[in-house]
């Protein structure tokens, strides 16, 4: 299973809350929402829809599982809601219960087991592993060199500071860029695989 993380992205990159004011005020964040104004149907919705078809499985932290355990299911009938509620999901947690994995098809990894876990579904046969947000996640599959490819939607906005995915570890970690389209609205959905897995495409 491909590792493949999806994330709007402001210029400064920062993926903090893009949609919703209370998503995520952690230091302060009073930018929440952001993503909204740059946001289309056909490419930046294009995007997610073709990233999703391409799942086998979603992958979250905590934060974001909890966020969107708490919008989904609430949007059944439509066939993107209907698929986020359908397919397999997993959750790093160290303090999530059973009792709480009320999202359909729910398994929680513990936060002392996720390397090992991760590395165990990567080296399965199946389709893509979809990582939305869960940027804390998102950094140490980065610093790993778990990640099989970057789906950014960069925004052409810059909201001055707040959390990104990018490890801050010092160390260099090759990309190139595969794809990119932009949006009527400005956005540019680009797509990454690390330097040696693109030089095999």
């Amino acid at each position: 299973m491909r590792i493949v993380i999806t994330a709007f992205m402001s210029l400064d990159g920062v993926v903090q809350a893009p949609g919703g004011p209370d998503e995520d005020t952690d230091g302060g964040f009073a930018h929440g929402g952001w993503s909204h104004r740059y946001f289309d149907e056909k490419v930046v919705g294009g995007a997610f829809d073709e990233a999703l078809s391409e799942a086998g499985a979603l992958l979250f932290g905590r934060r974001t599982w909890q966020v969107m355990a708490a919008a989904w299911p609430g949007r059944a009938g439509d066939p993107f809601a209907d698929r986020m509620n359908a397919i397999p999901k997993y959750v790093v947690s160290g303090t999530l219960g059973g009792d709480e994995l009320t999202w359909q098809n729910t398994t929680a990894i513990p936060g002392d087991e996720a390397v090992a876990r991760l590395r165990e579904l990567r080296a399965a046969e199946g389709d893509d592993l979809l990582v939305m947000g869960s940027a804390t996640l998102a950094r140490a599959l980065l610093h790993e060199d778990m990640v099989d490819e970057l789906r950014l939607i960069l925004m052409p906005v810059i909201l001055g500071g707040g959390k990104t995915i990018f490890p801050g570890d010092g160390g260099l970690h090759g990309f190139e860029l595969v794809s990119a389209t932009t949006s009527p609205k400005g956005a540019q959905v680009c797509t990454f695989r690390p330097a040696a897995a693109a030089d095999e495409h």
